[in-house]
């Protein structure tokens, strides 16, 4: 049977881990290895995950945010497959399950994920896999939508959540780079957009399954306002849409969708020129990473298999 390890990287999760853990614990396929990493949390943490025997806990004295605790996650487990969590997902029973009897009769699969709920009650759909437009704008597929059926078809996606996200191990060492799976200059967010399409450009293919079903309680989105979330966090999510273009993109399909990026760039700009003037500072990290960021993109460009066309398929839409 092929093995797995589950890892989840906290910050101030106290409110959430129990259920997820439970959900973890409680999977139909068996788990090898359950592993915990928080970054400096100021919450009990501690002493909730102390109560489950076999979950490894590992407590940093710095936050390395969602990217850098993953990785750190990743050198505790050699596991055939690994699934990513957030603290703040509750599994169904079958979860773990159904995504790995997929991926095992399907070899060429490096990454599925299944149907996050926003509402499990009101059958409101968080995410059914990640679909990325032609202005390079990430978003969850599916999201806010009432589930009617309309997505319970097993499908081929550009990419998958970081929340919920089964990956091979094959395909982690494949396109790492530098011991580095998630890219480390994310910090947090979109670092799921990065690796779906890293791993795109080798030919790996990314699945939703649709009877694999969690919940995602999103608690920031629905109770906090973005005045909530710290600077840093913001500058990340904002900033990191140019990391992923600049090192995967086409020139070419970059020059022909030009007048669409253009136009998305320019409406973010003008938002942060009268909404968030603090974040135009972002354009420090981007001027910072630039050299690296460089190396990496002569690193992917290097694997590439695929041709640009098969992969700017899944480029659909304007907004």
């Amino acid at each position: 049977m092929a093995s797995i390890a589950v890892q989840i990287v906290t910050y101030n999760s106290t409110n959430y881990i129990k259920a997820c853990l439970d959900s973890v614990i409680s999977q139909s396929y068996p788990v090898e290895k359950i592993i915990v990493v928080d970054n400096n949390s100021i919450d009990c943490i501690k002493d909730s995950v102390s109560h489950y025997s076999n979950v490894y806990f590992v407590q940093n004295s710095v936050n390395n945010g969602f990217v850098g605790g993953h990785n750190q996650a990743l050198g505790y487990a050699d596991t055939d497959y690994v699934l990513v969590l957030n603290p703040d997902v509750i599994l169904d029973k079958h979860y773990i399950e159904y995504i790995m009897e997929y991926m095992k009769k399907n070899e060429n699969t490096g990454a599925a994920t299944g149907k996050l709920y926003r509402d499990l009650d009101k059958r409101i759909i968080d995410s059914t896999g990640i679909n990325i437009k032609k202005n390079r704008r990430a978003i969850d597929r599916g999201s806010g939508e009432v589930d009617n059926g309309q997505y319970d078809s097993y499908i081929s996606v550009f990419g998958v959540s970081g929340a919920a996200a089964i990956y091979r191990r094959e395909m982690i060492h494949m396109i790492s780079f530098e011991g580095q799976f998630f890219d480390e200059s994310f910090f947090a967010y979109k670092e799921d957009v990065d690796v779906s399409w890293r791993a795109r450009l080798v030919g790996w293919e990314i699945c939703f399954i649709p009877k694999a079903i969690a919940k995602h309680e999103r608690g920031w989105k629905d109770n906090k306002s973005r005045k909530n979330i710290s600077l840093k966090t913001r500058k990340h999510s904002y900033i990191n849409r140019h990391y992923y273009m600049f090192k995967n993109d086409s020139l070419l399909y970059f020059l022909m969708h030009f007048p669409f990026i253009f136009i998305y760039e320019t409406a973010c700009l003008v938002y942060m020129l009268f909404k968030e003037p603090k974040l135009f500072s972002a354009y420090k990290l981007l001027f910072k990473e630039y050299k690296g960021l460089k190396i990496k993109k002569e690193f992917i460009q290097s694997y590439r298999k695929v041709p640009s066309k098969k992969i700017y398929q899944y480029f659909k839409g304007i907004w």
